[in-house]
């Protein structure tokens, strides 16, 4: 009997789940991802960790929503870590005028870059744990250089995103691309600001981050 690769997930959880509300229209399927990825491919693999990387916004209006969202990826067994990020352009106008109350209905844009810890996580667990195969789920072309550098070590790499996010040059880099686009045809359809029912004795496997505006770049 062939032995079950080894597996390694690393996931940017802005760029895939945003290709999926964006591209797709569709809320996030964290269990049916997880199982798509352990099952892809002609012999089911052996998941050691699946990284999530979490940006969370410095506003308090979704702060706390954020927390919740990590907390709930940490309790389907995800290894998280989160970052806060900073407002991108933002000034108050409405503290200064009554006629500008209420000019910012929306949450501000802020920035959560996650790739350097990213790529520095990667390359480290990848070099400890040695496993048969590491998968970057992101479409970001900063992270052609990491797959190149893991390939180095003699470690397929996989590529998971879809196509109408994924940089050519990560693409190049990569031993093979897993186009999701077929599993998120297969996700509910997306609901902005879907609450996380953490206490739920029966709890959905899916939701929306609560931050559709959000930016990582």
């Amino acid at each position: 009997m062939q032995k079950s690769p080894r597996l390694l997930v690393f996931v940017d959880e802005a760029n895939v789940t945003r290709a999926a509300s964006r591209n797709f229209n569709k809320s996030f399927d964290w269990a049916k991802f997880r199982d798509f990825l352990v099952n892809y491919g002609e012999i089911p693999r052996q998941l050691i960790e699946m990284v999530v990387y979490v940006g969370i916004p410095p506003d308090a209006r979704r702060k706390e929503s954020r927390l919740r969202y990590a907390h709930f990826l940490k309790s389907m067994g995800f290894l998280v870590y989160t970052k806060e990020g900073q407002l991108k352009n933002f000034t108050q106008r409405g503290q200064h005028s009554p006629r500008d109350a209420g000019a910012y209905q929306s949450p501000p844009d802020y920035k959560a870059n996650v790739d350097v810890i990213m790529a520095i996580d990667a390359m480290d667990l990848t070099l400890r744990i040695r496993p048969d195969v590491v998968t970057l789920v992101t479409g970001d072309s900063d992270f052609a250089h990491l797959a190149l550098t893991i390939r180095r070590e003699g470690i397929r790499v996989e590529v998971a995103s879809a196509p109408q996010t994924l940089s050519s040059d990560l693409r190049s880099s990569a031993n093979k691309l897993i186009d999701l686009s077929d599993l998120f045809a297969t996700f509910e359809p997306y609901e902005p600001r879907r609450p996380i029912e953490l206490d739920q004795e029966t709890q959905p496997h899916y939701v929306s981050p609560d931050q559709p505006d959000d930016r990582d770049d």
